[in-house]
């Protein structure tokens, strides 16, 4: 009866740090609209990396300096609006702190080099391009830009607005896919 006991208590406890751990990492996150099409679908549910880009309690100067590597141009993450929103955002980052992104109407380019996460066409919503991103924060976009309000709207990321990294979608579980 003892062995029993202690077994039982044994697998609460373990399943309770479990539950905590993934608490402390984890976010789910609903994919509201069509932003990220055809990557996230509306209605998509993702688990959301929290740890990934923890900050060094010792970073430099005020510096963000990550444990784990910072956010990555073409990192998909989620991230709380700087238009003051309550409902967090997801979009791809494009540019890091002191890249130069430009937009011709059609493509974007960093530090003069087109990329090519999507090919669907990049409008401008203003002309003061080209900008550089800003030490510590971080230039977005969707990958469905027709429809995206973005960086091109509201201007850059703070790298402390960022929640995390896009690490899997599991909702419905015909679509279910994990993030490089």
């Amino acid at each position: 009866m003892r062995t029993a006991i202690r077994d039982t208590g044994e697998t609460i406890i373990t399943a309770v740090v479990i539950f905590l751990v993934l608490q402390g990492t984890t976010q789910s996150f609903l994919i509201e609209g069509s932003s990220m099409e055809p990557r996230l679908v509306q209605g998509e549910r993702l688990l959301v990396n929290r740890f990934v880009y923890t900050q060094s309690p010792f970073s430099l100067f005020g510096d963000a300096a990550y444990l784990f590597g910072g956010p990555e141009r073409g990192d998909i993450v989620v991230f709380h609006p700087p238009t003051g929103s309550s409902t967090d955002f997801v979009k791809r980052i494009i540019g890091l702190p002191g890249d130069v992104i430009d937009l011709d109407g059609e493509s974007v380019y960093v530090n003069g080099e087109k990329t090519g996460w999507v090919d669907r066409t990049t409008a401008r919503r203003h002309e003061n391009y080209p900008v550089t991103v800003p030490p510590g924060e971080y230039f977005v976009l969707g990958d469905n830009r027709r429809v995206s309000v973005d960086s091109r709207n509201w201007g850059f990321v703070a790298a402390d607005a960022i929640v995390g990294r896009a690490w899997a979608v599991y909702w419905p579980i015909t679509e279910l896919h994990l993030f490089g």
